[in-house]
């Protein structure tokens, strides 16, 4: 036992050490054990610089004197804690709002030495065009192959990839992610192109391509109008073959939104400002809400009338207008327009039900009835269509194509060319000049008539181009606006971007596709500080979620004193294209 009569000799190292041998051999094994432990402890604590800690926080304790003071000292001892480390990530299948598999996304890190699950993600899905001769089964058995492989990707090597890496880091994760994807991708690249030379036939792709355009074939009637049906027929470009797309990359969106979402809550923050800090290298100080671009109608191909054309005919508010007022406003005009559609109008009688764009689908047989009844029930109502409201048409023209004759298929046996279709679209335009805005009027592989619409409606309508699909494809001639959607292999920092390359003429919108509950678009548009956001109609959980969401963050930026209002009216939707806008941001610079 250590008494008060125990000498020790400090003079040196040596003296030093046989008294603290002597010492240990007085004692016995529960007292040396005990011995032994406490001086472990005071080493560990020293290393540690705990009482130096223990010190400084008490000292603050008394000088705050807050009223919790354990939950003071929990809070002051947890900023003291190492940074959050990324300990695993899972993967499941779920269900999408169409009753479809996908999968979800969940990251867990270390957090004060205990493992937490800290956010799931899932993203739209998309896995390629589809081939008419597959079945459903076949169609079924093809996704839950893509999801299966999703699953796979995240539960084994990207959760090892991943492991002990910074959350909030998002640069680097999603470099990670990236270059697991490419290197996914050459790999399987390789093993294809393989297979080919020893087949020496042409192999399957790992996406379903669409089936190439049967021969040309001319009877007498094409025979007899002469050399300008042939030349017509000449220029006719064939469809670019599809981006692939690589069975698991799912996995890779969805990890890397999970991550960004994990990031904002380590920090305390809305998706939105982590969003925006990312892409602005600080914090925002001022946000704006995008205008929310609300699915009125639906005229498209998996309608019940003949017309295939108009895909979605879309409302635009005036800017400036609160996410509520907007979605109200929307609700009352759909009201009126069943009401309309139940008695005899000018716009004729029709049925309407609702489809996956959250819009009514109405039976019509050319384009202008539904303008006609937009048009009509907006006078009802004391709308003022053209002036404080607009409208935008999706066009979808590339699913119509009737690669046999080289022309769109705008309605049941109603084949146009493409030069013929811009004549149409001029017409509709000088007919409906509150139509500001067309989507996807023509295919990619017909820029000539993308730059003869553009020159022919001038400012008065804007021309957008969907390129989800295909990213990185040159810009179209007569194109201002890109509308782009969060998918597969797409990660947060591949948003940030494009958005930025695009500068600021990007509109991001919703898949049929989407997760149930996710709302993390809207953060998305908001963060990123795009004008507009395409969610779709007003009703559909998928949906509204979105919206409620945008309603969220609209009235904490307003009571925090951080909303201001882009006061940006069409026409046209955007004032500029971007090499225009490119150009002048350089000279700003």
């Amino acid at each position: 036992m250590v008494t008060e009569n125990t000498s020790f000799a400090w003079d040196s190292d040596d003296s030093w050490t046989m008294s603290y041998q002597g010492l240990i051999n007085r004692l016995s094994q529960e007292e040396r054990d005990l011995y032994e432990i406490k001086h472990a402890a005071v080493e560990f604590y020293r290393v540690n610089r705990v009482p130096e800690a223990i010190e400084r926080a008490l000292t603050e304790l008394f000088f705050q004197k807050p009223g919790d003071v354990h939950g003071y000292l929990a809070n002051y001892f947890t900023n003291l804690s190492a940074p959050p480390r990324i300990s695993r990530l899972k993967g499941r299948e779920v269900y999408d709002s169409r009753g479809q598999l996908t999968i979800e996304a969940e990251v867990f890190c270390i957090i004060c030495n205990k493992e937490q699950s800290m956010s799931t993600a899932a993203i739209s899905s998309h896995f390629g065009p589809k081939e008419a001769s597959l079945d459903w089964k076949a169609q079924s058995k093809e996704r839950d192959d893509h999801v299966m492989t999703a699953v796979q990707w995240i539960n084994e090597p990207l959760n090892k990839m991943l492991k002990d890496q910074n959350p909030c880091d998002q640069s680097e994760v999603d470099l990670i992610l990236s270059n697991f994807f490419m290197a996914s991708y050459l790999s399987v690249k390789d093993i294809r192109n393989r297979e080919k030379e020893e087949s020496c036939s042409p192999s399957e792709s790992y996406v379903v391509l669409p089936s190439p355009p049967p021969a040309q074939t001319k009877d007498k009637k094409s025979v007899d109008k002469g050399k300008k049906s042939n030349t017509a027929e000449k220029l006719f470009r064939p469809p670019e073959p599809p981006e692939p797309v690589l069975l698991g990359s799912l996995a890779i969106g969805s990890v890397s939104l999970a991550l960004a979402k994990t990031g904002a809550q380590i920090q305390g923050i809305p998706l939105y400002k982590y969003i925006a800090a990312l892409q602005n290298r600080e914090a925002q100080t001022q946000f704006h809400i995008p205008v929310s671009l609300v699915t009125l109608l639906s005229c498209g191909k998996t309608s019940l009338g003949k017309l295939n054309l108009l895909e979605e005919v879309i409302l635009i508010p005036k800017a400036g207008q609160r996410v509520k007022e907007i979605i109200t406003m929307t609700l009352e005009l759909q009201k009126e327009m069943m009401r309309m559609m139940n008695t005899s109008t000018k716009a004729g009688a029709t049925q309407a039900i609702l489809c996956d764009s959250g819009a009514l689908a109405v039976t019509y047989e050319r384009p202008e009835q539904p303008l006609d009844l937009i048009t009509e029930a907006c006078s009802n109502l004391g709308l003022a269509l053209g002036t404080e409201i607009h409208m935008a048409v999706n066009c979808a023209a590339p699913e119509l194509m009737d690669y046999s004759k080289g022309k769109y298929e705008i309605a049941t046996g109603v084949l146009k060319s493409p030069d013929e279709l811009v004549d149409m679209y001029q017409a509709l335009i000088s007919k409906y000049p509150a139509v500001v805005a067309l989507i996807d009027p023509f295919r990619r592989e017909d820029p000539d008539q993308w730059e003869k619409l553009g020159n022919v409606i001038g400012d008065s309508c804007s021309l957008l181009s969907d390129i989800t699909y295909k990213p990185q494809a040159p810009p179209l001639p007569g194109v201002r606006g890109h509308i782009l959607k969060h998918m597969n292999e797409t990660t947060v920092s591949d948003l940030i971007r494009i958005t930025s390359d695009q500068q600021g003429a990007v509109l991001m919108g919703i898949t049929c596709n989407e997760p149930c509950s996710d709302d993390s678009l809207s953060d998305m548009a908001v963060g990123l500080g795009l004008h507009y956001v395409k969610l779709g109609g007003p009703s559909g959980a998928e949906r509204m979620t979105k919206y409620n969401q945008l309603i969220s963050i609209e009235e904490e930026l307003a009571q925090q004193g951080m909303l201001v209002s882009k006061e940006k009216h069409p026409p046209p939707l955007f004032p500029e294209k971007p090499q225009e806008q490119s150009a002048a941001a350089e000279c700003t610079a």
